[in-house]
């Protein structure tokens, strides 16, 4: 016998049962309270739910036809435990069919860097009767596994909606007797919920006669898409699928789209995402706070409307502008100019978002405030200040204190703080999370991230790559990673010493040396007689002059002629075409002045660190300034420290290394700390002599943001100039210049085809920097790329005073340097061979594959070959004996 059914009648009159017992035949009649239903399968819609808006369950409908779902025969119990059970609030009835689990299970949908699990698609039907056209969706909803609800009239619909938020709503708009399909989506896209929706419109079939209506209403109205009445369950399966791949499936990535701007609020770096036309689309929280702006300010209008700071360089916006439209992220120091009209400096990065078809869609910007702006943190904070009054004042002055606790001396273990439920929190947890803040912070230089690497690939190696992975980590942490070591490779005393004395500070201190190497600097101009002008050089200068553009010009027959002062006279007609004197706003008086000036405190008494050498090297500046890629590559300022910054490379240079002044216990050492001694008191001394007398000061009249740019790009060519960063400075321009244009277009190398490949580099200051520490590199050494003439006297000068320093070290009881410099034992075409296999071959390598330099790399070959000749015939003298007889 089996057990009664379970009938309930829900609120809003629609009354279901389960049957336990299966065998129980479906077709009978119930007698309720509420009146008599017909009991279809599992639910019953008695009179009293006649005038009720309701959701209607399909399972009582016909089954579809062959081919689709299987058939479900009406009243059977078993079908019917499988279809659907009634839904909440009494107005809907929602069908989850056996096969739903199987064919719709949560789905991965992939966006970006973001992994998203998609849920089963839940679908709205909105019609006001049961048809075909209603039962073909219903059983493509089962076909695809998709949760679907079925409503009869708008209140229903919208109520159903806001409680279940359906992906896809299929809304009757076939007639309008029974309510108005476009008045239903109106409202339901009046919902902020359904911006992620898919609304499709049913509309009647038309007649092959009859012209075919424009969607254009329906779209305006809210809809989506229009499905062409068809009833047939493979048609309605396609359309719903469809959406599902496509709208829905959009519509699910942009929701994940709220997260990411809620991190993006939530961010502490200011971030701004503009249109590729610079129109501003998004800022942040921390935007508005840093500018004092309001979104609504700032959205939908382009940047070029905003205000801008007058203390960025002039051409910084169209270099950064040039270098993003490029695709290429930029990023360095930049000024703007907050609401209130203060400038502050941001360290700024913008990144271009590339689209579809590798076009540029957007422009993200990071921006921080640059810690170098030492009112930026004032104004930070009083904006802050200005936003957050009472309780959050309180509890910004309570941080503030916290933060300032070390800096006032307070006893960390006394400081505690209240947790959200009052209780005492110990400053052993405040440690543990301090440190925690610390470990997480991105301070890391790259080589820390290199040896980081290092040490996890280790944990999983086998044993003999672990250890070798140990000599890789020990060699990375030594602060000489450029720099080579010779060991027992090369035998040759000659090399060794002259590499070692040039490449370290050789400090070998003597206990009890007391040895103190001074000298005198005088300051004083008073004894300068006014110089000529241009037009007033002697002819025989002048016509010497007249070839100085060349790079065969004989330097020491200016020598000759100007009575060892030949820096003056070079000086002054290079800086005129160079248009210095108009860069600075200067006199031809003024800067004539400071070119003695230098000159006088150069030691015509040294045999190579004279002012004739200052002249090579100015000489050689310009001759690379003037190479297409080099010219393209730096603009007027940087041309003008280049220039400058050759002509005081060697200021008051007094004949000796460092390794010399470091060993003596030089007042310079001292001053200097044993570090780029002569580098450092050159520049020093150069400023010194510049700004003391007003009728030379050629730097007076410039702006004060120019002065301290040209002042710093001066300061770092001169100290590039030091031989112990050689390697360092050779090995960053190969890979920061060289590969990456080679790599650009490895096919061109001549002058005439290189404006596209230095547009990046001109874009980006960090190359310009390398660029011009390379160029006064190079001029600073040209030697063995001059005719060879000229190169057997650069030779010999230099011989000569390392010659006087070894004697002095012996003579004073100093460590010898470079013991090799014997006057009675030294080879020099040893010495030039090591010096140019060592430093000037690989430098001048990458110096020509960027500037395109082949007379120089020919006079280098032809030197070479003759140092070669001479040491194969072990002569100690710079000629052969043939030329030596004549």
């Amino acid at each position: 016998m089996g057990c009664a059914p379970s009938i309930h009648v829900s609120q809003n009159g629609l009354i279901y049962c389960r049957d336990s017992d299966e065998s129980k035949s479906p077709h009978q009649t119930t007698t309720t309270s509420q009146g008599t239903a017909t009991l279809h399968g599992l639910f019953i819609k008695t009179d009293a739910a006649d005038s009720i808006p309701a959701v209607l369950a399909y399972q009582s409908r016909q089954p579809p036809p062959s081919g689709g779902p299987p058939r479900k025969e009406r009243g059977d119990p078993g079908a019917s435990d499988r279809g659907r059970t009634p839904h909440c609030c009494g107005i809907e009835v929602e069908t989850q069919t056996s096969n739903a689990s199987i064919k719709q299970a949560s789905t991965e949908v992939q966006i970006g860097p973001m992994r998203l699990v998609q849920d089963p698609v839940q679908v709205l039907l909105v019609f006001a009767k049961e048809d075909n056209q209603s039962d073909g969706f219903w059983w493509a909803c089962d076909r695809a596994g998709y949760r679907c609800n079925i409503a009869q009239t708008p209140e229903s619909a919208l109520e159903c909606f806001f409680d279940k938020h359906q992906e896809i709503i299929v809304i009757d708009h076939r007639n309008s007797r029974y309510f108005d399909a476009e008045d239903i989506c109106r409202s339901i896209r009046a919902a902020k919920p359904s911006e992620h929706t898919v609304i499709l419109a049913v509309v009647p079939r038309t007649s092959a006669d009859q012209e075919e209506t424009s969607v254009l209403p329906l779209l305006n109205a809210g809809f989506n898409r229009q499905f062409m009445e068809n009833s047939s369950i493979t048609a309605c399966y396609n359309e719903l699928v469809q959406i599902e791949h496509g709208e829905v499936r959009s519509q699910f990535k942009l929701r994940a789209c709220n997260a990411v701007f809620t991190a993006l609020d939530h961010c502490q770096e200011a971030i701004e995402i503009t249109s590729e036309d610079h129109v501003i689309q998004y800022v942040n929280s921390a935007f508005e706070q840093m500018m004092g702006y309001h979104k609504g300010e700032l959205i939908g209008r382009e940047l070029t409307e905003l205000p801008k700071s007058d203390k960025n360089c002039i051409d910084l916006l169209d270099t950064i502008n040039t270098f993003i439209k490029k695709g290429k992220e930029w990023q360095g120091v930049y000024y703007t100019r907050r609401k209130s009209g203060d400038s502050i400096q941001q360290h700024v990065k913008i990144t271009p978002v590339v689209g579809q078809g590798g076009k540029i869609r957007h422009f993200v910007s990071l921006k921080r405030l640059h810690c170098a702006n030492e009112n930026n943190n004032q104004l930070y904070k009083s904006h802050r200040d200005e936003k957050y009054t009472g309780d959050n004042a309180q509890s910004e002055s309570h941080s503030c204190k916290c933060k300032n606790s070390r800096k006032d001396s307070t006893d960390v273990k006394l400081i505690t703080s209240q947790s959200s439920d009052g209780k005492k929190v110990n400053s052993a947890s405040l440690q543990c999370s301090s440190m925690a803040r610390i470990h997480s912070m991105t301070i890391e230089a790259p080589i820390t991230k290199v040896i980081n690497i290092i040490n996890a690939a280790q944990e999983n190696s086998a044993v003999t790559v672990a250890e070798a992975l140990d000599r890789v980590v020990e060699i990375l942490r030594t602060t000489e990673l450029y720099s080579p070591q010779l060991g027992n490779k090369d035998e040759d005393p000659h090399t060794s010493d002259l590499v070692e004395g040039l490449m370290t500070d050789g400090l070998r201190r003597l206990s009890g040396n007391e040895y103190v190497f001074s000298k005198n600097v005088n300051l004083s101009h008073s004894h300068l007689s006014v110089p000529n002008t241009i037009n007033d050089v002697p002819p025989c200068i002048a016509q010497l002059l007249d070839n100085e553009e060349s790079w065969d010009f004989n330097i020491f027959e200016l020598e000759a002629v100007t009575n060892k002062r030949p820096l003056v006279y070079l000086g002054l007609k290079v800086f005129a075409r160079f248009g210095v004197c108009e860069f600075l706003n200067c006199s031809e008086a003024t800067l004539q002045a400071w070119l003695q000036v230098i000159e006088a405190n150069y030691h015509s008494s040294n045999s190579y660190h004279n002012s004739t050498h200052a002249a090579d090297v100015l000489h050689a500046t310009a001759f690379f300034l003037r190479k297409e890629r080099v010219k393209g590559s730096l603009d007027h300022l940087d041309q003008v420290a280049a220039l400058i910054a050759a002509t005081i490379h060697d200021v008051d240079h007094p004949g000796r290394t460092n390794s010399f002044l470091c060993n003596a216990g030089s007042e310079l050492a001292v001053l200097y700390n044993d570090t780029a001694v002569l580098e450092s008191h050159h520049t020093a001394l150069a400023f010194q002599l510049t700004t003391k007398d007003s009728k030379c000061n050629i730097l007076k009249n410039i702006d004060r943001n120019h002065y301290w740019t040209l002042r710093q790009a001066i300061i770092d060519m001169v100290l590039a100039t030091e031989m112990t960063k050689h390697f360092e400075h050779v090995n960053r321009f190969v890979n920061s210049i060289n590969k990456p244009t080679a790599s650009e277009d490895p096919s061109s190398h001549n002058d005439g085809s290189n404006c596209g490949r230095t547009a990046n580099i001109k874009n980006f200051p960090d190359n310009q920097t390398l660029i011009k520490r390379m160029m006064i590199k190079c001029a600073d050494v040209a030697n063995p790329c001059r005719p060879l003439e000229l190169c057997i006297e650069w030779a010999g000068r230099i011989s000569e005073e390392y010659f006087a320093q070894t004697e002095e070290e012996k003579r004073k009881g100093l460590p010898v340097v470079m013991p090799v410099f014997d006057r009675n034992t030294c080879s020099i075409p040893k010495s030039q061979i090591s010096f140019i296999d060592y430093f000037i071959t690989d430098m001048f390598d990458a110096w020509d594959a960027f500037a395109h330099l082949p007379i120089l790399m020919q006079h280098l070959a032809n030197n070479y070959k003759h140092w070669k000749t001479l040491d194969e015939l072990k002569c100690k003298s710079l000629r052969l004996p043939s030329e030596n007889n004549n």
